[in-house]
């Protein structure tokens, strides 16, 4: 008996982290579009695509990209006869749009229109379902439309999508759906109209119960020495930072910031020509403790340092481990980092071990603060595969 295929393309895919759900529930990636090879290599590392051709690193306004792309999909019609692409995923850069960016520059419509050229892509390759995802404020971000007009993202859609699809706009937190961190992002799922017995809010992740930080991540070993690796688990590590910080955070308590130490030395600051200069708290989250007994904050690209937002562990004078991280974003252990398999990681000296962390760390981090936890995409993945049951 010949097993259906059921196919994905995931478009602005960064580390492949989000569709490795779609991956875990059997589907097949026919191509994946990234524009940074560092990003692209970890998909690589975790096979997401069965052929080399569906790695496809290069700027997607390029015509050229978008025609390897559907050079793909002739492929897989050709050899493996499947009829239509089952899912586009698109997640375009939201530098633009994020309020966590501070440094706005004047072209941010240009940027923000970026989810044109996934509009684009949907409406050439015309898959069953398309879900995109991106912060809160998306739909009403304004982006150049492709016939030139500035409208807001949400009529950007309308215009090109609805007549083809039945569309669903979501704005949820996805705590509240089993990410085991607070996470408040547009989620927007759309049906392909000549499947009008599918509603597409029926492929939302299911509701479930909030998971507190100390359930998450509390079972792991403190980490209380700077550099510290868990002999049982190198991605479990202190990652070091400039010792003159350790006063500023040693003495505080869960939900406390360093600006509200009361011993001045204390205080975040750096010293000019002999004086001190305290540094601004321009957000209300910079060298703040978290809460064992709360849902871990939202995870952010710069968790590697101190000074971001809702960085600092609930007691150990240290930045969340790269294990932490994963576990906050549902990302599953079996997910790769490098080409090396876990157990040859582990084999490694301490300082091969520190050698490989310090070559890679932050585009790991990096990597997990800009991806889609992976227990969202694979709940909308399994619920497409349970109605292809009874199509």
């Amino acid at each position: 008996m010949t097993v259906a295929i059921h196919s994905y393309i995931s478009l602005f895919s960064s580390a492949g982290i989000g569709c490795y759900g779609f991956k875990e529930e059997g589907f097949e990636c026919i191509a994946t579009n990234e524009l940074l090879e560092k990003r692209m290599k970890i998909q690589k590392y975790n096979l997401k695509c069965r052929y080399d051709t569906g790695y496809i690193c290069g700027d997607i306004k390029n015509k050229d990209t978008l025609n390897k792309i559907i050079a793909e999909i002739k492929f897989w019609k050709e050899v493996h006869k499947i009829s239509n692409v089952d899912v586009v995923i698109a997640t375009p850069p939201c530098q633009g749009i994020s309020i966590a960016n501070h440094k706005k520059h004047s072209d941010e419509i240009t940027r923000n229109s970026l989810v044109i050229e996934s509009l684009k892509a949907i409406k050439i390759i015309l898959p069953n379902f398309f879900v995109i995802e991106n912060v809160r404020s998306f739909l009403k971000t304004i982006c150049t439309d492709i016939d030139g007009s500035k409208k807001n993202i949400k009529e950007a859609i309308e215009s090109n999508l609805s007549t083809l699809y039945d569309i669903s706009y979501n704005v949820i937190n996805f705590k509240n759906y089993g990410c085991p961190s607070s996470r408040t992002r547009t989620l927007i799922i759309g049906v392909k109209r000549d499947l009008s017995y599918i509603r597409p809010c029926e492929l939302l992740p299911d509701e479930s119960s909030e998971i507190s930080l100390r359930e998450a991540i509390g079972g792991l070993p403190a980490l209380k020495t700077m550099g510290e690796l868990d002999t049982n688990d190198i991605y479990h590590n202190y990652k070091n930072y400039n010792k003159r910080m350790i006063p500023w955070i040693e003495n505080l308590i869960e939900g406390q910031s360093a600006f509200e130490n009361t011993e001045i030395t204390r205080i975040p600051h750096t010293i000019k020509a002999g004086s001190i200069v305290y540094n601004k708290n321009k957000n209300g989250d910079k060298y703040r403790r978290q809460y064992w007994n709360k849902v871990a904050p939202c995870i952010h690209t710069r968790n590697d340092i101190l000074s971001s937002q809702n960085t600092v562990h609930p007691v150990d004078n240290r930045v969340f481990s790269i294990r932490e991280l994963m576990i906050m974003m549902s990302i599953p252990c079996n997910f790769k980092w490098t080409d090396l398999s876990y157990e040859q990681l582990q084999h490694l000296t301490l300082e091969e071990k520190k050698k490989f962390l310090k070559k890679d760390e932050i585009n790991i981090r990096q990597s997990i603060g800009e991806a889609v936890p992976t227990i969202i995409f694979r709940q909308i993945a399994k619920k497409i595969n349970n109605i292809f049951k009874y199509i």
